[in-house]
């Protein structure tokens, strides 16, 4: 039989020892709750679609898109540091989990394809989005949206299919200031026109 001293070592051996373990398990983030994301979704379908697919053109398609980077836009919109009177009241109920589990639901579906409507305005936007335009010190798009138009998650959106009405928007509120939760997005779109912008919105709705 242990003695009292060496029982109560034991103990704090073992207690000690389990201590990694606790705070390993209380460190592994909980996965998103699919389900949980779709009910939420439900009153986002209205201007998104039930599954985030081709709405209004007005709306960002929001199948496919990266679940961190929508996470992002919605805690913005819910601190109004992006400004849009729907989606300020739309995310200001949203828990961080609700965040993360609608994420999680759209960007679980497969992305959509799109197509380019102005055949004469194209060959504008690909220059553009791959190679930039070099006297206004505008980036190529490519550099950071990947050169098919993935996007990387948290940063940079997957461009591939979306509303080129969308992205045109979007680039024209950055370039007034209108939306400003982005420096380097602010940045580029200043030094566009009305032409260009156009142009490259309208390649990317093509891009594969």
């Amino acid at each position: 039989m242990k003695s009292p001293v060496a029982f109560a070592s034991s103990l704090v051996l073992a207690a000690l020892m389990s201590v990694p373990a606790l705070a390993a398990e209380a460190a592994a983030p909980s996965k998103p709750d699919l389900a949980r994301g779709q009910a939420i979704a439900a009153t986002c379908g209205a201007c998104h679609t039930s599954d985030g697919t081709r709405g209004l053109p007005t709306y960002p398609i929001l199948q496919g898109q990266h679940a961190e980077y929508l996470v992002k836009q919605l805690t913005e919109f819910k601190a109004s540091k992006r400004a849009n009177p729907i989606m300020n009241g739309m995310a200001a109920p949203l828990t961080e989990a609700d965040m993360k589990n609608v994420a999680a639901f759209y960007a679980s579906k497969k992305p959509v394809l799109g197509a380019a409507k102005n055949k004469d305005t194209v060959a504008l936007g690909e220059k553009i989005y791959r190679g930039g335009i070099a006297e206004k010190k505008v980036p190529a798009c490519a550099g950071c949206h990947g050169p098919s138009g993935a996007g990387l998650p948290v940063q940079y959106p997957r461009l591939s299919g979306q509303h080129a009405e969308y992205v045109e928007l979007q680039l024209t509120t950055f370039r007034s200031g209108a939306r400003a939760n982005s420096q380097q997005m602010l940045d580029i779109a200043a030094r566009m026109s009305d032409a260009e912008i156009k142009a490259v919105a309208d390649y990317v709705a093509g891009l594969r």
